[in-house]
Parts: C-alpha cells; structure tokens; sequence
C-alpha cells in the first residue's frame, strides 16, 4: 500500500467551527408560555397559598361534616356546626394561653437583671466563659428594647398581613364547603366522562391525605405540648400549662417551631436557676433530635404511607424552595404527587406491570361503564355525585378486602 506523502494531505483548516442552534417556532412560543406561566405563578404565588389553606381546612372538617350528614342532618346546619366549634376551640386557646404568656414575659422583664447578675456571676467562675461574662455584663436592657421598638412596625404590618391571609382562607373553606356540589359539577363539567370514576376517586384520595396530614400533626404536637408539660413541672416551672400548649402549637412549623419551643421553656426556667436552665435546654435539644428523626418519619409515613427517606428528603426540599410554608405543604404534596402516579397508572421507568395491576384496571374499566349507565343524560352536578359515591363505595370495598388479607400475616407474626 503506497504512503502519502505530506503534499497528497488535505491542507488542515484552522478556522473556529462556529455552532449554530436554530430554535423553530413553535419551541419559541412553548419557552414563552413557560416563562410567562411562571412569572403569572410567582406573582400569584399569596392568593395560590391562601387557595391551598382554604383546601388543606376543607380536607380537615370534611369528615366531620361527613359524619354530621349521617346523622340526618341538614348540610347547612352541620358546616355551622363544624366552624363554630373550630372557633370556639381558637378562642379558648387564646384565652389560655396568651394572657398567661403576656404575664409571664412582663415578669421575666422585671426580673432580667437580677437573672442577668446571676447568670453573670456563674460564668465568670470558669476562665472559659469569663469573656461571655464580660459581653453579657456590657449588654445593656435598653439595647433589647429600642431593637424591639425599631422592628415593631414591620412586625405589626406582617402579622396583619398573615391575619388577613388566615381570614381569607377561613372564608374560602366557608364558601367552597356551601357550594360543593356546584363547584364539583364545574370541575366535572370540562373533564371528559370516561375519566370521572378516576377523577372522583382522586378527590377522595387527596381528602384521605389531607386527613391523614393534619392527624400526624394533631399527634406530633400533642406529643410535644405533653413532654413540654412534663418536663416543666417536674422542674417546678410556673405557668407550664400555658408553655406547653404554646410549644404544642408552634410544632407545627417545621425547624421555626423547635426554636420557638425551645426559646419559651428555656425562657420560662430562667427564674429557677443555671442547674433548671441547663437541665431544660438538654432535655428539649433532645426530645426535639428525637423527633425530628424518629416521630415525624414514622408517623408521617404511616399516615401518608410515604418512606421515612422520603419524609425528610421532603422536608428539605420544601424548605428549601419555599422555606417555612414549603415545609409545611412538603409531605401532603409528597403523598399527592405519589397517589397521582398510581391512580392515573403512569408506568415508571424499570417497573413491570403486575397482576394486580391488571385486575385494578379491569375494575376501572367496570366502574366506568356503570357510571356512564347511570348518569346517562344527567347534569353533571348529580353526575358527579353518582361518581363519587361509586368511587365511595369501591374505596370500601377495597379497604375491607385490605384488613382481611392482612389479618392472617399478623395472626402468623403473632404465633
């Protein structure tokens, strides 16, 4: 085979390959769409989570209601009912805890210096905090109150701001419990009748996490309004009742609520001494680890059936994108996104269809023949009510057919 020599070589082109990236029309238009979408989102981003509080409160008296209706009750007479005692219930925490806590802080003002004196001449003993002891010598109570005093503003304006929110909720949940079947017949109305069965079903299993959700957090802070009860008495601490139902309360928001807590039943220990002091901050440091990495896994994975891993990789992330509100709406956005998965049967990447699945879909395909039978030539105000108590019914059904199958398991791991 004859070589080239360097002549019979193409010459070597040293010109910059310059890459050109056309984007069509229709991909312009879609980028546009998204972009605008997302502004539109960002700028409506208070009256979507009022919308979402208004929802989370209709999931929670729901059942209530539900239950009130059983009764032969009228369904006007059953929301009355249900919201009035919601506000009974917030009046009488209020009252129970907020005069008390505005005592307790008025007479922990009147006592910080001598609390100062003391705490003062406790760290001076040890050369390791004797320069703490000078800080906190220097440090003055007028400091604390023009800081106070210069962000009270802010805070006023803020606390209305969130008290207008918490009352717009209230009253969207008031509105959309009175025109339920209304606003589910508009809903049906611009979604196809094949998909019904399935869309009522979704609606009910968004209820059920709802319920599930605020249950983990009822259990989460009584849990801790408990300990805090506990640990606050046997340390001799006044006012524990009203510093336990605080600290119960402010659970409720994720990392926020532990400072919260940890800050008012330090803060009420201060008059019994370093020794209480120390004993109370250990001790809720670590109920709050234990938790932060035992209870809310375990009981928010039971109730949203969702994998501990899968809590707090929520947690994070809804913190993180949104901060506090994110890591409240976190884990029932978590089971939803879950539930979506399985009830509009998306087949995920590895996963083979099973038997189960098989028979699942034929039931689907069951229960929408029967409702198009039914609700032939109906509006879809009572067709959305055949829907849903067809999907009722089957959630029933497949409940008790559930606890039977387990039964026998557990009769085994009990023998």
């Amino acid at each position: 085979m004859p070589i080239k020599g360097p002549a019979e070589f193409p010459p070597k082109d040293d010109r910059p390959r310059v890459i050109g990236i056309e984007f069509s029309p229709r991909t312009l238009i879609i980028l546009v769409l998204i972009l605008s979408g997302l502004w539109v989102l960002n700028r409506l981003l208070p009256v979507i989570l009022v919308l979402v509080a208004a929802l989370l409160i209709v999931g929670t008296i729901s059942p209530a209601v539900r239950w009130l209706e059983e009764r032969r009750m009228r369904r006007g007479l059953c929301i009355a009912i249900v919201f009035t005692g919601l506000l009974v219930v917030t009046v009488f925490f209020i009252t129970m805890t907020i005069p008390a806590l505005i005592t307790q802080a008025s007479d922990l003002m009147d006592q910080v210096p001598a609390l100062r004196e003391r705490l003062v001449n406790w760290l001076a003993v040890s050369p390791l905090t004797n320069s703490l002891a000078d800080l906190l010598r220097d440090w003055q109570l007028g400091d604390i109150v023009r800081m106070v005093a210069s962000n009270a503003i802010a805070f006023s304006t803020s606390a209305i701001v969130l008290f207008a929110y918490i009352l717009s909720s209230l009253f969207l949940a008031l509105y959309i419990m009175i025109d339920r079947d209304r606003l589910r017949g508009g809903f049906f109305l611009v979604v196809p009748r094949s998909h019904h069965i399935r869309l009522s079903r979704i609606l009910l299993n968004m209820e059920s996490i709802v319920g599930a959700y605020i249950r983990g957090q009822v259990i989460t802070c009584a849990f801790m309004g408990a300990f805090v009860f506990i640990l606050l008495s046997v340390c001799g601490v006044s006012n524990a009742l009203a510093i336990a139902v605080f600290a119960g309360v402010a659970d409720v928001l994720p990392y926020i609520g532990a400072l919260l807590s940890v800050g008012a039943a330090v803060a009420a220990s201060l008059p019994g001494g370093p020794t209480i002091i120390l004993v109370v901050l250990v001790l809720m440091l670590t109920y709050e680890e234990f938790e932060s990495r035992v209870i809310v896994p375990r009981i928010y994975g039971s109730a949203l059936r969702l994998p501990s891993s899968v809590v707090l990789f929520s947690l994070l992330a809804g913190t993180v994108l949104l901060g506090i509100v994110g890591a409240l709406l976190a884990l029932p956005v978590a089971a939803a996104v879950r539930m979506l998965i399985e009830e509009l049967r998306v087949e995920l990447p590895g996963q083979q269809e099973q038997a189960e699945d098989i028979e699942t879909r034929v039931r689907d395909e069951r229960g929408e023949e029967e409702y198009e039978h039914r609700t032939e030539g109906m509006p879809a105000e009572q067709a959305a009510a055949i829907a849903v108590e067809i999907s009722t019914d089957r959630h029933k059904e497949e409940s008790s057919l559930s606890t039977k199958t387990d039964a026998p398991v557990a009769d085994d791991q009990s023998g």
